[in-house]
């Protein structure tokens, strides 16, 4: 129904174009003379309905065309558009006015330069340093940013000041969604936003929820459940971004695509993921990371006390959790499984996966001494 809308106006355009086009020619003196026609006559008046109705089926057969033209050119823009940060369309859009204003400046005299020489120049004049303004506020951004900064560190204002920082968006992925640590961290206000979640992010969690799997199932019930607790129950900023990249076919590749268009961080516990991250240069935050770096610090000779759960690797070696998941490995722990008995640590390592901490009964250990 809307096609047939536009086609129609196109056609009334050509109509107009045309009834415009049959008075230029019928105005002509050397035209109509040529074809022996007197001002007022039949031969004028059919000439004047041929030519508009000429114009009219002549548009409406090639609006079709128009119109594809016109949907891929908005396409094109819309997706330059896209993958442009909001700060980059605000500044071009700035230095396009400018270069408008410097044009028209030039460009007044030119207007009496005859046989309309002068519009055309005008008009080339417009469009080249209108794109050179835009062109050159984008590119000298940081500047322009340093310039306005400057001023208002001379107003007395304090880079660090409250509302003088730009934060960083953070581009949450499908594992920290479902891991649900993010939720007390943003709690705890150590997190500023704004947070973003991905509409391809959402729909991974969709088909996830849906399973048959139960497990999966389950995981993705749970990474839905944690986007409504942030949406609801956290002050800070939450923002779906729809914007999907088709010619992307990994979720990841598309995460860290969508963070460097918006100049984001990824907050993530995918090692992988990060690994990846950090070679393109995206900004990441590792919740597993965090949890690692918060840990109590365990030294060699300190005295704790833990149950031990469960068979080790080793003959004879029993396993041990502190309250933060942290494993402890008891040496000739396994005769004690179940029980739960004061240990002497021996070491500590430090993994990618987190810390592992090697330990001995205390009993053992003053034997030995």
């Amino acid at each position: 129904m809307l096609n047939k809308i536009i086609r129609g106006l196109i056609s009334i355009i050509g109509l107009i174009l045309g009834f415009a086009l049959s008075s230029a020619l019928m105005s002509n003196t050397v035209i109509t003379q040529f074809l022996k026609m007197q001002a007022g006559g039949v031969k004028i008046m059919l000439a004047y309905v041929i030519i508009t109705l000429l114009g009219g089926v002549i548009f409406y057969f090639i609006s079709p065309f128009i119109i594809k033209a016109v949907e891929k050119l908005t396409q094109f823009i819309e997706g330059a558009m896209q993958k442009m940060p909001i700060n980059d369309i605000l500044l071009g859009g700035s230095g396009l006015i400018i270069g408008l204003i410097i044009a028209n400046l030039f460009a007044n005299p030119l207007y009496n330069i005859p046989y309309n020489i002068g519009t055309i120049i005008a008009l080339i004049f417009n469009i080249v340093l209108g794109s050179i303004g835009a062109n050159i506020a984008i590119k000298r951004k940081e500047e322009i940013y340093n310039f306005f900064s400057f001023f208002k560190k001379i107003g007395g204002k304090q880079k660090g000041a409250k509302g003088e920082h730009r934060v960083q968006p953070k581009v949450l992925d499908t594992s920290v969604i479902i891991d649900g640590r993010i939720f007390d961290i943003c709690q705890t206000d150590f997190v500023e936003g704004p947070l973003i979640i991905p509409g391809f992010i959402l729909e991974e969690l969709r088909h996830i929820a849906d399973s048959s799997d139960a497990l999966k199932r389950n995981r993705g019930r749970r990474g839905l459940d944690v986007l409504n607790k942030i949406q609801k129950e956290l002050d800070i900023p939450v923002e779906i971004v729809e914007k999907d990249f088709k010619d992307i076919e990994e979720v990841d590749s598309k995460l860290l695509k969508l963070a460097q268009t918006l100049g984001g961080k990824v907050v993530t516990n995918d090692y992988n993921l990060n690994k990846v991250a950090e070679f393109q240069g995206v900004d990441v935050l590792n919740i597993n990371e965090l949890a690692n770096a918060v840990k109590p610090v365990v030294l060699p000779g300190e005295e704790m006390i833990v149950q031990v759960i469960k068979d080790g690797k080793e003959n004879g070696q029993g396993v041990a959790y502190l309250d933060d998941g942290t494993m402890i490995v008891v040496d000739g722990g396994r005769k004690f499984i179940g029980e739960t008995i004061e240990v002497v640590v021996t070491s500590v390592l430090q993994t990618a996966a987190g810390r592992m901490i090697f330990a001995k009964p205390k009993n053992q250990v003053e034997r030995a001494v």
